[in-house]
Protein backbone atom coordinates (compact mmCIF):
# COMPACT_ATOMS: atom_id res chain seq x y z
CA UNK A 1 0.00 0.00 0.00
CA UNK A 2 0.98 3.45 -0.81
CA UNK A 3 1.52 5.75 1.81
CA UNK A 4 -0.42 8.63 1.49
CA UNK A 5 2.35 11.18 3.08
CA UNK A 6 5.90 10.84 2.22
CA UNK A 7 9.43 12.65 3.67
CA UNK A 8 10.28 15.46 1.72
CA UNK A 9 12.42 17.19 4.01
CA UNK A 10 14.11 18.11 7.44
CA UNK A 11 14.61 21.36 8.96
CA UNK A 12 18.28 21.48 9.66
CA UNK A 13 18.23 25.00 11.10
CA UNK A 14 16.84 28.42 11.43
CA UNK A 15 17.55 31.61 9.24
CA UNK A 16 17.31 34.79 10.74
CA UNK A 17 15.28 36.30 13.32
CA UNK A 18 11.93 36.15 11.42
CA UNK A 19 11.33 32.39 11.86
CA UNK A 20 12.60 31.07 8.59
CA UNK A 21 13.86 27.52 8.82
CA UNK A 22 16.45 26.26 6.50
CA UNK A 23 15.53 22.76 4.80
CA UNK A 24 17.34 19.68 3.26
CA UNK A 25 15.16 18.66 0.78
CA UNK A 26 14.57 14.76 0.35
CA UNK A 27 13.11 15.30 -2.96
CA UNK A 28 13.92 16.10 -6.65
CA UNK A 29 14.81 19.27 -6.45
CA UNK A 30 14.54 22.05 -4.12
CA UNK A 31 12.20 24.04 -6.22
CA UNK A 32 9.77 20.91 -6.18
CA UNK A 33 9.43 21.09 -2.43
CA UNK A 34 8.86 24.85 -2.78
CA UNK A 35 6.44 24.37 -5.08
CA UNK A 36 3.58 23.22 -2.50
CA UNK A 37 1.63 25.55 -0.18
CA UNK A 38 1.02 23.06 2.07
CA UNK A 39 3.69 21.00 4.22
CA UNK A 40 2.86 18.01 6.90
CA UNK A 41 4.74 18.66 10.07
CA UNK A 42 4.20 15.73 13.06
CA UNK A 43 1.18 14.34 10.62
CA UNK A 44 -0.87 17.86 10.88
CA UNK A 45 -0.72 20.52 7.47
CA UNK A 46 0.81 23.69 7.63
CA UNK A 47 0.77 26.57 5.49
CA UNK A 48 3.49 27.95 3.60
CA UNK A 49 3.66 31.43 3.47
CA UNK A 50 7.05 32.11 1.38
CA UNK A 51 9.89 29.68 0.47
CA UNK A 52 12.77 29.61 -2.03
CA UNK A 53 16.19 28.12 -2.77
CA UNK A 54 19.23 29.14 -0.88
CA UNK A 55 22.43 26.72 -1.80
CA UNK A 56 20.29 23.78 -2.67
CA UNK A 57 18.48 23.60 0.45
CA UNK A 58 15.06 25.52 0.78
CA UNK A 59 14.46 28.79 3.33
CA UNK A 60 10.80 28.60 3.90
CA UNK A 61 8.33 30.99 6.21
CA UNK A 62 5.51 28.98 8.07
CA UNK A 63 2.58 29.54 8.91
CA UNK A 64 3.03 30.03 12.93
CA UNK A 65 6.48 30.60 13.03
CA UNK A 66 7.00 33.66 13.41
CA UNK A 67 10.33 34.07 15.46
CA UNK A 68 14.07 32.57 15.77
CA UNK A 69 12.51 30.30 19.13
CA UNK A 70 9.75 29.21 17.18
CA UNK A 71 11.51 27.80 14.11
CA UNK A 72 14.71 26.36 16.94
CA UNK A 73 11.57 24.57 17.93
CA UNK A 74 11.61 22.80 14.99
CA UNK A 75 14.86 22.04 13.91
CA UNK A 76 15.60 18.09 13.19
CA UNK A 77 12.15 17.93 12.07
CA UNK A 78 10.97 15.82 9.30
CA UNK A 79 8.46 17.88 6.76
CA UNK A 80 6.05 15.51 4.77
CA UNK A 81 3.94 16.48 1.51
CA UNK A 82 0.88 14.75 0.62
CA UNK A 83 0.83 12.23 -2.84
CA UNK A 84 -2.30 14.00 -3.46
CA UNK A 85 -0.92 17.08 -4.06
CA UNK A 86 1.62 16.10 -7.04
CA UNK A 87 0.84 15.13 -10.63
CA UNK A 88 4.02 13.35 -11.75
CA UNK A 89 4.94 12.65 -15.51
CA UNK A 90 4.29 9.70 -16.97
CA UNK A 91 6.90 7.23 -16.47
CA UNK A 92 7.97 8.99 -13.19
CA UNK A 93 7.49 7.54 -10.01
CA UNK A 94 8.40 8.37 -6.19
CA UNK A 95 11.16 6.65 -4.47
CA UNK A 96 9.33 5.48 -2.00
CA UNK A 97 7.06 3.54 -3.86
CA UNK A 98 9.89 1.63 -5.67
CA UNK A 99 11.62 0.20 -2.54
CA UNK A 100 10.31 -2.91 -1.96
CA UNK A 101 9.71 -3.75 -5.65
CA UNK A 102 10.66 -7.39 -7.31
CA UNK A 103 13.50 -6.80 -10.10
CA UNK A 104 13.33 -9.19 -13.03
CA UNK A 105 15.66 -9.62 -15.70
CA UNK A 106 13.68 -8.55 -18.75
CA UNK A 107 15.59 -10.65 -21.35
CA UNK A 108 15.51 -14.37 -19.27
CA UNK A 109 12.54 -13.28 -17.38
CA UNK A 110 14.49 -14.59 -13.72
CA UNK A 111 13.52 -12.78 -10.76
CA UNK A 112 17.14 -11.15 -9.56
CA UNK A 113 16.07 -10.14 -6.56
CA UNK A 114 14.23 -6.93 -4.46
CA UNK A 115 15.15 -3.16 -4.74
CA UNK A 116 16.16 -2.21 -1.65
CA UNK A 117 17.76 1.48 -2.11
CA UNK A 118 17.64 4.01 -4.52
CA UNK A 119 20.88 6.08 -4.68
CA UNK A 120 20.86 9.26 -5.73
CA UNK A 121 24.46 10.71 -6.81
CA UNK A 122 24.24 14.03 -9.23
CA UNK A 123 24.56 11.91 -12.60
CA UNK A 124 21.40 9.50 -12.32
CA UNK A 125 19.58 7.16 -9.70
CA UNK A 126 20.97 3.77 -8.88
CA UNK A 127 18.97 0.68 -7.64
CA UNK A 128 20.24 -1.41 -5.28
CA UNK A 129 19.00 -4.95 -5.86
CA UNK A 130 19.73 -7.49 -3.14
CA UNK A 131 19.56 -11.14 -4.37
CA UNK A 132 19.93 -14.25 -2.73
CA UNK A 133 23.95 -14.01 -3.36
CA UNK A 134 24.56 -11.20 -5.26
CA UNK A 135 23.91 -7.32 -4.73
CA UNK A 136 23.61 -5.24 -8.34
CA UNK A 137 23.98 -1.20 -8.33
CA UNK A 138 21.58 -0.93 -11.83
CA UNK A 139 21.90 2.32 -13.09
CA UNK A 140 18.08 3.71 -13.73
CA UNK A 141 18.85 5.02 -17.30
CA UNK A 142 17.21 3.85 -20.22
CA UNK A 143 19.87 1.71 -20.96
CA UNK A 144 19.13 -0.85 -18.01
CA UNK A 145 15.54 0.36 -17.39
CA UNK A 146 13.28 -2.12 -19.53
CA UNK A 147 9.78 -0.99 -17.37
CA UNK A 148 8.03 -0.35 -14.25
CA UNK A 149 4.98 -1.04 -12.50
CA UNK A 150 4.24 0.02 -8.85
CA UNK A 151 0.99 -1.33 -8.86
CA UNK A 152 1.68 -5.10 -9.87
CA UNK A 153 5.07 -4.52 -7.95
CA UNK A 154 7.73 -5.23 -10.26
CA UNK A 155 10.89 -3.50 -11.89
CA UNK A 156 11.80 -5.20 -15.78
CA UNK A 157 15.99 -4.04 -16.37
CA UNK A 158 18.51 -5.37 -18.95
CA UNK A 159 21.44 -6.37 -17.15
CA UNK A 160 23.93 -6.30 -19.90
CA UNK A 161 25.61 -3.21 -20.83
CA UNK A 162 26.43 -1.42 -24.39
CA UNK A 163 29.66 -3.28 -24.20
CA UNK A 164 28.21 -6.75 -23.79
CA UNK A 165 29.37 -7.11 -19.82
CA UNK A 166 26.83 -8.29 -17.27
CA UNK A 167 26.58 -5.46 -14.66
Amino acid sequence: MKNQFLEAGQIVNTHGIRGEVKIVPWCDSPEFLCSFSTLYLDGAPIKVRAARVHKGNVLAQLEGVDDVNAAMRLKNKVLHINRADVQLPEGRHFLADLVGLTVIDDDTGEIIGTLTEVLTPPAHEVYVVRGETKEYLIPAVDAFLRGTNVDEGWVRVHLIDGMGQEI
